[in-house]
């Protein structure tokens, strides 16, 4: 197979990281995703990685709390998740780099674009975590954000379902799934493809979106080798 993109980042909801559990992580989902990732490496292919952290903490249902906080709690969240995937993967031989928008030397690089870029150049998948470093922004935006300033051909957006629907699919049998989408379609219709301002930020840098259903992390080489698959935002 031969890939047909150079550099994409993978965007990965918390909750696919946790599996059948619901919550925490389930080694062996993350393993699967890691191997599928080893095999787009092993083509040549550049990967970066922003990751969420639902299957810990959610900022924004947080309850009570001040939201400022409750989002830096979401940002520490997924840390977690990107030492896991980073440990997975070097366990596979990949070598790995994890940057963190806020600063915790001990356990991670701060977030800097050149060196991320070097990384990506050498090889190296780079794992984006804490988001954008910032409160009320979404990890969509943080990938939306981060595959601009690395210039990435494309976002795969890994979801539990297998592509953009004009309305829920697990609510309405007879809901229509789309195979391309434009950005303006995304944003006009409402489709929920990411939030409103990872839309417009992708739309504005002319970044294509691919969301695919991740129940089969192999999916993840066949979009990078051009498979039709999910939907294409373009």
């Amino acid at each position: 197979m031969k890939p047909v993109y150079k550099r994409i980042l993978l965007k990965l909801s918390g909750e696919v990281l946790a599996g059948e559990k619901g919550t925490g992580i389930d080694f062996d989902k993350v393993a699967e995703v890691c191997e599928a990732v080893k095999e787009c490496v092993d083509l040549g292919v550049e990967i970066a990685i922003v990751v969420g952290g639902g299957n810990f903490w959610r900022g924004r249902s947080s309850g009570q709390m001040d939201r400022t906080r409750a989002d830096h709690m979401g940002m520490l969240a997924t840390t977690i998740n990107s030492l896991a995937l980073c440990d997975t993967l070097e366990q596979l031989g990949v070598t790995t780099r994890v940057q963190t928008a806020i600063e915790m030397r001990q356990v991670a690089e701060p977030y800097i674009r050149n060196k991320a870029v070097r990384h990506l150049e050498k090889g190296r998948v780079v794992i984006f975590g804490c988001g954008t470093g910032n409160p009320f922004f979404s990890t969509d935006t943080a990938a939306a954000l981060r595959g601009a300033e690395v210039g990435v051909d494309v976002i795969f957006k890994a979801t539990n379902v297998d592509g953009v629907y004009d309305s829920d699919p697990k609510t309405n049998p007879n809901a229509k799934k789309f195979d391309t989408l434009t950005h303006h379609d995304v944003l006009a219709k409402e489709l929920h493809v990411m939030d409103s301002a990872a839309a417009s930020l992708c739309m504005e840098n002319k970044i294509d979106i691919l969301v695919f259903n991740l129940n089969n992390p192999h999916n993840i080489v066949d979009a990078v080798c051009g498979k039709t698959i999910g939907t294409l935002v373009k």
